[in-house]
């Protein structure tokens, strides 16, 4: 007589190699390769690397405001308008930094230059680079958002929106040019004169000796 305890194995037995057969062999699931999405657009600027190291920056506002700065012949950057003279050279590097660094938030295709403030732009930035390249953009309203300007190349194409930071930090030359020193001017003959009869005045009320 087989034992209550040997059915018991021989039931498990079975149930294993049963097991084992259909992992064996059932159907494998198709190969599926995913690519991840990127998290995050590629930046890019107004101007690039490629076109080289500034040598010249002009601004001018549709007011008629005009401030440029050009590197003269021994690399060191000096005013040519509004007034001709020498200019701060960490201001005006930094000026050069910021024409590199002005990031492009976003392009608007076929949005009307008129609506922009384009058609007659607020502001022309004219740069050229130590390669001969020249560029100039058009820099129109601020965004109804706030976050950056409307801009466009003068040589047409989509208009993009450059942030906000980058544009006012440039603008900000036409109201406070990088010169090298604020000249005092000198006091003038009416300043530093008096009248003969006020000085008579003093030497007399100083000499004056009251009466007992």
């Amino acid at each position: 007589m087989i034992r209550r305890s040997t059915v018991v194995y021989i039931i498990i037995l079975l149930a294993l190699v049963g097991a084992y057969y259909y992992l064996k062999n059932r159907p494998q699931p198709a190969d599926i390769s995913v690519t991840p999405e990127a998290t995050s657009e590629q930046t890019s600027y107004l101007f690039t690397a490629d076109e080289g190291v500034p040598t010249s920056i002009r601004i001018q506002s549709k007011a008629g405001e005009t401030i440029e700065l050009t590197r003269d012949s021994t690399n060191a950057w000096a005013l040519t308008l509004p007034v001709a003279a020498k200019a701060d050279q960490g201001s005006a590097e930094a000026a050069a930094t910021q024409v590199t660094t002005m990031r492009i938030l976003n392009k608007v295709p076929n949005l009307d230059p008129n609506v922009a403030g384009l058609k007659t732009p607020e502001y022309v930035l004219t740069v050229k680079f130590n390669d001969k390249v020249e560029r100039t953009v058009n820099i129109g309203v601020v965004t109804p958002s706030e976050s950056g300007y409307f801009v466009q190349d003068a040589a047409g194409g989509d208009v993009q929106i450059v942030s906000t930071s980058s544009v006012d930090a440039l603008l900000s030359l036409l109201t406070t040019p990088p010169y090298l020193e604020t000249l005092t001017p000198s006091p003038t003959a009416a300043e530093t004169s008096l009248p003969t009869a006020t000085l008579e005045a003093g030497i007399h009320n100083e000499t004056a000796t009251p009466k007992p």
